[in-house]
């Protein structure tokens, strides 16, 4: 009885070994190629609609759900429509865009994070889709090619809107080299760049200035995705030295009612980046971020690309990190919107709140806006400058109170001469 009962424990374990062994033969190392991830349920739980499209899927993630279903009929006018132009026939020109993507549709499999269900013929056919459509849109929308009168997403401010929301989020990402492929191979003659159209298209999503494009920072710059191309926008025309960044110890930013009760100025200054903020001779320089239905979804988006992509620096978090220091409340919301740093489209509350929740759960390995918030730090424990801007604000801040202050002044002197002059003549 005892002989059996040991040959039985041993099958077991031999079992669980075999079992062990089958797990440990996948293959566990991630593709250097894997740029697009779905975010991680820490940071989903916080706005489940900042990371989900609205109206048009972008890839595999969202291929084939009921509600995107309706948009697939706008992204086939589209395609038609691509294909209609070329003085090629249509399906020689779209045999040859499927020919193309198929030679890289590995390549762009090992994008994802994850395994994709598709298999290779409809996995080539979604990026054809998409990245025709996307092509398509970026030309319409700088009338690179003509309109047509129904055009559904430029008749429709709706449809534009949604797009604007489902191009630039994580999960809903193709491949830059997909989209630049099929780009290529549908030139337009006098056209401009894939480079230069996406960011026009996508010109006033962080300010109400127009973008300055300089294409010679592009080059040599490995570009995933246009997600990825938009955080490149950012950080390319404002590169922080790497001694700025601290990885521990970090110093915290007042908020703007402290920093101006401090006497600190907040000056809007004209920058390609709302990253390049500096802080020079008491006055706090920071380019205008425009707050509307977007900004939430691309700064949510944008971090969770820095949480998900292996060793990508936290710019983007850091910023969100600096901007929720600054704004604790209404009143340092006020601040500077009445400074002209900040163009807020929505309601105060509602623009405060997205802020103080923007990067919760979001981990950050270095701040690199901490020699900026030592030196505002330092600033604001001198004594004269806080006292300063307590005196001119409490009586000089409007004309009746200067008006005041110098009428008080000269009863002084003139008490002053009488007493002075009472006190002679005795």
């Amino acid at each position: 009885m005892a002989g059996s009962q040991k040959n039985h424990v041993a099958i077991d374990i031999e079992s669980e070994e075999t079992a062990f062994e089958n797990l440990m033969s996948g293959n566990f190392i991630m593709s250097p190629n894997c740029c697009i991830f779905k975010t991680p349920k820490i940071l989903y739980r916080h706005n489940e609609k900042a990371y989900e499209p609205n109206a048009f899927s972008i890839g595999p993630f969202h291929y084939g759900k009921d509600q995107l279903k309706p948009a697939q009929k706008i992204k086939l006018k589209y395609l038609q429509g691509l294909l209609s132009r070329s003085i090629r026939q249509k399906e020689q020109l779209l045999r040859q865009l499927i020919a193309s993507i198929r030679e890289v549709e590995g390549q762009a499999r090992e994008c994802y994070a994850g395994s994709i269900e598709f298999g290779v013929e409809e996995f080539v056919q979604i990026l054809v889709l998409d990245g025709c459509f996307i092509v398509e849109l970026l030309r319409k929308d700088f009338n690179e090619v003509p309109r047509d009168p129904d055009d559904p997403i430029f008749s429709m401010s709706c449809l534009l809107q949604f797009l604007y929301h489902d191009l630039i989020l994580l999960e809903n990402q193709i491949p830059w080299l997909v989209v630049d492929r099929l780009f290529s191979l549908t030139m337009v003659p006098g056209g401009r760049s894939l480079i230069q159209l996406t960011i026009e298209f996508f010109g006033n999503m962080f300010s109400s200035n127009q973008p300055s494009i300089n294409l010679v920072e592009f080059e040599n710059q490995e570009i995933r995705h246009i997600l990825d191309l938009l955080r490149l926008s950012l950080l390319l025309p404002f590169e922080i030295e790497q001694s700025n960044a601290q990885h521990f110890g970090w110093q915290t930013l007042p908020c703007a009612t402290s920093i101006k009760a401090a006497g600190i100025k907040f000056k809007r200054v004209s920058s390609s980046s709302i990253l390049d903020i500096r802080f020079s001779n008491g006055v706090l320089e920071m380019p205008p971020l425009l707050i509307q239905e977007t900004t939430e979804t691309i700064l949510r988006n944008l971090i969770s690309y820095e949480q998900c992509y292996p060793n990508c620096q936290p710019r983007i978090t850091s910023y969100a990190k600096l901007m929720d220091n600054l704004i604790d409340s209404t009143r340092d919301m006020d601040i500077l919107c009445e400074s002209d740093v900040i163009d807020n489209w929505l309601n105060p509350d509602d623009a405060t709140q997205f802020f103080n929740r923007l990067h919760n759960d979001a981990y950050m390995k270095m701040f690199y806006y901490n020699e900026l918030c030592s030196r505002v730090n330092d600033h604001c424990k001198r004594w004269w400058p806080r006292w300063r801007t307590f005196y001119m604000d409490n009586y000089f801040g409007t004309p009746w109170a200067v008006v005041s202050q110098v009428v008080a002044a000269i009863f002084l002197i003139l008490s002053f001469l009488q007493t002075f002059y009472t006190i002679m003549g005795a």
